[in-house]
């Protein structure tokens, strides 16, 4: 028994080896380079110089679908079709695209100071103003004692004109009581 099976595995062995000689015998350094390059030539066809054909299988057997040649549908039924479809298109269409509002064109002054009825009066005057000798009133002469770094202000009807106290030396400020008024 024991020499049965030395017989089959050099029998297996021989047949691997006989095998591996010949792939070695073929894979010489320039049958692996065209290889390579060139691929595998006659592993596909035998006829190397054969065209490739154009048409496939699926092009062959498509045919092209013909109408019967006779009405299948009655006309008021296809008109039914087409007005349902016209219906639903333009139902979509209004949803998609809203109409427009119609753009009411007026100026602030027109919608909200020219109401029917209304009477405009001239105010009276308290005072007389005149415009060329007078002190502007804005918002920081109303708030000029809020502001940070201004100098000190003479006189509260004219907080803003010009003043030589940052200039003037200090040994000649603390002599005085009172400063000077602003003329």
């Amino acid at each position: 028994m024991s020499g049965h099976q030395t017989n089959e595995e050099n029998c297996v062995g021989k047949c691997l080896l006989h095998n591996l000689a010949e792939e070695g015998a073929l894979d010489t350094e320039e049958t692996k380079m065209q290889i390579r390059r060139h691929g595998h030539k006659g592993i596909l066809t035998m006829n190397q110089e054969a065209k490739m054909e154009t048409m496939t299988t699926l092009k062959t057997a498509y045919v092209t679908p013909r109408s019967p040649g006779v009405r299948l549908k009655g006309i008021r039924c296809e008109l039914l079709e087409k007005r349902a479809a016209q219906m639903t298109s333009e139902k979509a269409h209004a949803e998609r695209n809203p109409p427009t509002l119609q753009t009411e064109y007026s100026s602030t002054s027109h919608t909200d100071f020219c109401v029917k009825g209304f009477v405009p009066r001239k105010p009276e005057t308290t005072q007389v103003h005149d415009y060329k000798t007078d002190q502007a009133i804005t918002f920081w002469s109303d708030n000029f004692q809020r502001i940070q770094g201004m100098t000190a202000a003479q006189t509260s009807k004219a907080p803003f004109r010009k003043s030589a106290l940052f200039t003037t030396p200090i040994s000649k400020r603390l002599d005085e009581e009172e400063l000077p008024p602003d003329s």
